[in-house]
């Protein structure tokens, strides 16, 4: 390899400055898992960063859920708007942050259909930070939703009987199942062939789960045949555990209840997701 110098004249580098810069050098660490999952998770929040309308389903959405079920159905159920917002308010948070779990799965089939997997297979990391990172990415949504309905809420006159601590333990609960619920939704962003796909399943398993719970009104008032369903719906068995917290009146049957099918959450779709995407 030569180049030519001002005055024209050919230009040879030394065999030695070639084997410096040609000699292997110690290759970088390779990143932990943690701070790989960190990474992407810093990615997914840039893309909030840059596209700040994603955030209105994690802000308006939740703040006119609250409001319409409150003032709709409040006199009704409870004598009184205020009466039924002590009921309803830790029902609605759950609803609202499950709902959006579905957003991961979405992000995740986008990035397939842009081609951008192909390059994070080729990267020496550790191979589940990919999905992880959209994941921890996420609870920055989930933890907004739940301010925002928590903040609207105290305004129209929620009081938590479990004070600061009930309510902060029972966000901490809601963070947890939803991370893991995401699992599920990261499987069927890589399984299915297009985002529509995607959040056409979501919506089927969705709203049976919101709405066919304990969220709205007691259980006990549904036909027994309802009932069972109800009971045995993990949204309900949230949506109490959550409630105790929030009310002073620690569930912790529940709170086991949920942090169990957390795990198996993860071990289940979690394992699945991981099939999918070795073998996608």
């Amino acid at each position: 390899m030569s180049t030519t110098t001002e005055s024209g004249t050919a230009y040879v580098p030394a065999s030695e400055a070639l084997a410096t810069v040609l000699a292997p050098a110690a290759k970088p660490a390779r990143p932990s898992a943690w701070s790989a999952s960190m990474t992407f998770g810093w990615r997914a929040m840039l893309k909030i960063k840059h596209v700040p309308e994603q955030l209105f389903d994690v802000t308006a959405f939740p703040l006119m859920m609250t409001l319409l079920f409150t003032y709709l159905f409040g006199g009704a159920l409870a004598g009184s708007p205020t009466e039924y917002l002590q009921f309803l308010l830790p029902g609605i948070m759950v609803t609202s942050v499950v709902m959006i779990t579905m957003y991961t799965g979405l992000e995740v089939n986008k990035d397939i259909d842009k081609g951008v997997f192909d390059r994070f297979r080729t990267l020496p990391i550790w191979r589940p930070s990919t999905m992880v990172g959209y994941l921890l990415g996420d609870l920055l949504r989930y933890t907004i939703a739940s301010t925002v309905i928590l903040l609207v809420g105290l305004v129209m006159g929620f009081r938590p009987q479990g004070g600061l601590a009930g309510v902060l333990v029972g966000i901490l609960l809601l963070l947890v199942f939803s991370f893991a619920f995401s699992w599920v939704w990261t499987m069927f962003g890589l399984l299915m062939r297009s985002e529509k796909a995607v959040m056409g399943v979501s919506m089927l398993v969705l709203f049976p789960l919101t709405f066919l719970s304990n969220v709205y009104v007691d259980p006990s008032t549904m036909p027994g045949w309802l009932q069972v369903f109800v009971n045995a719906n993990p949204i309900s068995h949230l949506v109490s555990a959550v409630r105790s917290l929030m009310g002073g009146t620690t569930d912790t049957g529940e709170i086991i209840w949920v942090l169990v099918a957390s795990a198996a959450f993860i071990a289940i779709f979690g394992s699945l997701t991981m099939r999918l995407y070795n073998r996608k």
